[in-house]
């Protein structure tokens, strides 16, 4: 169904009081519920579930079977794996549900999460940080980090390009970086 410059698969529900960005497309199966914001030019693949109040920004990518929950927030340019996990609550207990207190978890724009990795809430994934396949994230990631393993632990650096960083910290694509007390930032390109 083509409405308003976006796209929304006939199998998908849409709640009442949802913002849906042009050029935006929603495929098979998936769920956005009130008050969540969908910027430009999203795709969310089959079974995606975006929680109420959720902000995703612009041109992110969210794959198969990704449940982004009440109090996760996506930069713009953000890409979710196939069945990456997110958290909202540290401490689940069936009998004392929480009711709307979530732990506030932050995904920076450009950062890509691999398929099947965790994000425990509560944490800040840095920009254009990636974290590996499977990995399980369980405190904040620096701007940059290329982040592996359980618990996720840093194995170097990433360029705004996904390409991994040498100890020189110049990227083939032509950006350049540097270290300063432990923050990478960007110099050129």
């Amino acid at each position: 169904m083509e409405e308003k410059g976006y796209f929304i698969h006939e199998s998908s529900y849409v709640d009442e009081g949802v913002v849906i960005g042009e050029g935006s497309k929603i495929w098979h199966f998936c769920h956005i519920q009130k008050g969540a914001v969908l910027g430009n030019d999203c795709s969310l693949g089959q079974n995606v579930n975006i929680g109420a109040n959720v902000r995703v920004g612009n041109g992110v990518r969210i794959q198969n079977n990704v449940s982004v929950y009440e109090g996760v927030e996506l930069e713009d340019n953000v890409f979710c794996g196939p069945s990456c996990v997110f958290t909202n609550v540290l401490t689940p207990r069936a009998h004392f549900p929480v009711h709307g207190v979530y732990a506030r978890t932050l995904v920076k724009e450009g950062a890509s999460l691999g398929a099947n990795c965790t994000i425990v809430c509560g944490h800040t994934i840095g920009r254009s940080a990636m974290i590996g396949a499977g990995a399980v994230v369980t405190s904040d990631v620096p701007d940059y980090a290329l982040m592996a393993g359980v618990p996720a632990r840093q194995t170097g650096w990433v360029c705004e390009c996904g390409r991994k960083l040498g100890k020189d910290l110049n990227c083939p694509c032509g950006r350049s970086y540097g270290l300063d007390e432990g923050i990478l930032t960007k110099k050129r390109g």
